[in-house]
């Protein structure tokens, strides 16, 4: 038995690799407080002057929280908790992790598209990957007709905080936002066939495409 998108339901409605990825974040802030020199930071967060040369930063600093700002790792793991025990059964383990990891990538894509290359400015945070998530909640809530008004409400009030707090990046937000929205939409559109998990996969492969094209781009106009 599929799930209502295809590939196999996560069983028992179980959000596995939810609770996988706050362990991973938590996990990784114990290291941040415990290692000296400040060392998780220095070698894993993100800044558009690291992406020519250490690209994978912008996937390992969506691990990493602020040390001296226990809220920032707080609220994030809260709304991870809470969007992927609705999102992850509905979509599948698999396709869940994929709109994540999609989700936090197209985050530092966006903090590098409305940021100077040269800015050595770190961002960390999982908020590109949670703003991902609610994009993606949105459209298959909306897919499956259900109400979508606090959802908006939520993402709207939570959007507009990067523009009001000190110290947030909305472009992050933003591109993680836009990027789960459309990893979602590649998934929950494509009718039901004997092709329907191909072409999910090959449409999420093409986004990540986008996004690593996007990013090239920037870097080649400097």
């Amino acid at each position: 038995m599929s799930g209502p998108y295809g590939g196999a339901p996560a069983a028992g409605g179980r959000a596995i690799v939810t609770y996988v990825m706050i362990g991973l974040c938590i996990a990784v802030y114990l290291l941040q407080l415990v290692l000296p020199d400040d060392f998780m930071y220095q070698q894993f967060a993100y800044a558009p002057v690291t992406t020519e040369t250490e690209p994978w930063r912008m996937l390992t600093s969506a691990f990493l929280h602020s040390q001296g700002l226990i809220l920032h790792i707080a609220f994030n793991m809260y709304a991870l908790w809470i969007i992927g025990r609705a999102l992850e059964p509905l979509v599948g383990h698999a396709r869940y992790l994929a709109l994540y990891l999609l989700s936090a990538f197209g985050g530092s894509v966006g903090y590098l598209l409305f940021n100077s290359l040269s800015d050595n400015s770190g961002v960390v945070g999982a908020s590109g990957a949670v703003f991902g998530l609610f994009g993606a909640l949105f459209v298959v809530q909306r897919h499956r007709g259900g109400d979508i008004r606090g959802l908006l409400w939520l993402i709207g009030i939570n959007f507009a905080l990067g523009f009001i707090a000190p110290g947030i990046a909305w472009q992050a937000h933003l591109g993680g936002l836009v990027t789960g929205g459309l990893a979602a939409a590649l998934v929950v559109y494509v009718p039901r066939s004997a092709q329907r998990s191909l072409i999910q996969w090959a449409g999420m492969a093409a986004l990540l495409a986008v996004l690593v094209a996007a990013t090239y781009a920037k870097v080649a106009a400097g």
